[in-house]
């Protein structure tokens, strides 16, 4: 068993890679992708992302990935090219515009995993499946709607019906959500409200738990949609497998300011654990934002919320994070920030984006993902 980070670069692209082999047949891998000539045309930063991505996925021996997110600088020209380019991958593909602060048009963040079965299940999510393990991926989801609480309660209420359909449920089997929102600091409010509206129908509530989820600011094409959501469940999973993370020393919960999501979660298998930490930010355990206007100062209190939640789940940001999606309110921000990341977390997939956090006060952000070798004789195989 192992877990190691590698580098790999083409002529025009490099990337980061996280790599995790348990006990299991499945090998899994978080790969960042990133242009390296930030002058090239679009057209030519996406073939040289696709072609890094074909070859990468070759030399782990693997044909495709299961979930993908790819980040872009303008929404209106560059979407269409993206989902014409990946058509022929059956995963779930994420698109948001959050240009890369490296000053090129895309990066993508691609999970992939070894020997497993890909497809699309009768409810219209992608399933991913080994043992007796189906992972439903669902990206860049969309309603048309008069405002963005509509729209987020529209898509959450289909979602339910697609995990109806799977027999399964947002309360029992969902593990993490991201709302992408255009404008944020005038629609945020009301996918707050739908979210918690749906949460509370689905008997979801602070008494029971939440969801780790995202809510951060992108935008697709069309300049009417506010609210765009991906989500991940598992059909198979056991509620004893699922944790929650609190942090409760520098985080309080979310619901103490009328929000309904978790800091995070760690689920159990057999031979690892898989531990998802919502968009942290500079916040104390009254909920209170740290060190205003500071981004390096707001930069390591974040650092230390992730670590304090990760610590729960016995994991650590140096020997465990297997990829970091960093948002910047501000882009000149960027160098400094970097530079913090390039010092504490070093190597690690992680990719640098435009993308307002849902206070103003908040200058950054950071979601990740951690995987961990564990021993649970008890539990399923992964």
């Amino acid at each position: 068993m192992y877990n190691h980070q590698n580098h790999y670069e083409s002529d025009k692209a490099q990337a980061q890679i996280f790599s995790f082999q348990g006990e299991s047949e499945v090998t899994e891998h978080h790969v960042m992708l990133h242009v390296t000539d930030p002058t090239l045309p679009f057209a030519d930063q996406l073939y040289a992302i696709q072609h890094s991505l074909q070859e990468l996925s070759s030399q782990l021996g693997v044909v495709y990935p299961v979930f993908m997110r790819c980040f872009i600088s303008d929404a209106s020209n560059q979407e269409q090219m993206v989902r014409d380019i990946f058509s022929d991958l059956p995963c779930a593909l994420s698109i948001v515009q959050q240009p890369p602060l490296n000053g090129t048009k895309i990066a993508l963040w691609a999970w992939i995993m070894t020997n497993v079965k890909i497809q699309v299940s009768d409810s219209g999510l992608y399933a991913v499946s080994h043992g007796s393990f189906r992972h439903l991926f669902s990206a860049s989801n969309t309603i048309s709607a008069k405002d963005s609480e509509a729209q987020t309660r529209l898509i959450m209420e289909r979602y339910c019906m697609q995990l109806g359909v799977e027999g399964l449920s947002l309360e029992a089997n969902c593990i993490r959500t991201w709302f992408f929102v255009n404008d944020i600091d005038n629609n945020y409010h009301g996918i707050v409200k739908a979210r918690n509206d749906v949460f509370s129908g689905q008997g979801l509530t602070a008494k029971t738990h939440y969801i780790t989820s995202t809510g951060i600011g992108g935008r697709q094409a069309d300049p009417k949609t506010s609210s765009v959501m991906d989500a991940y469940a598992i059909d198979g999973i056991q509620k004893s497998q699922i944790h929650y993370l609190y942090a409760a020393s520098h985080l309080n919960r979310t619901s103490d300011y009328g929000v309904a999501f978790e800091r995070g979660c760690y689920v159990d298998y057999a031979d690892r654990r898989h531990a998802f930490i919502s968009g942290t930010a500079s916040i104390d355990n009254k909920g209170q934002v740290l060190y205003k206007g500071d981004i390096v100062r707001q930069t390591h209190r974040m650092l230390e919320n992730i670590g304090a939640l990760l610590q729960e789940a016995d994991m650590t940001i140096e020997d465990h994070v297997a990829q970091m999606i960093v948002y910047l309110r501000d882009i000149s921000d960027y160098a400094v920030v970097k530079s913090i990341f390039d010092q504490h977390c070093p190597g690690k997939p992680v990719v640098f984006v435009h993308a307002p956090v849902c206070r103003p006060s908040w200058l950054i952000e950071t979601e990740c993902m951690a995987v961990k070798q564990m021993k649970n004789p008890s539990l399923p195989s992964f």
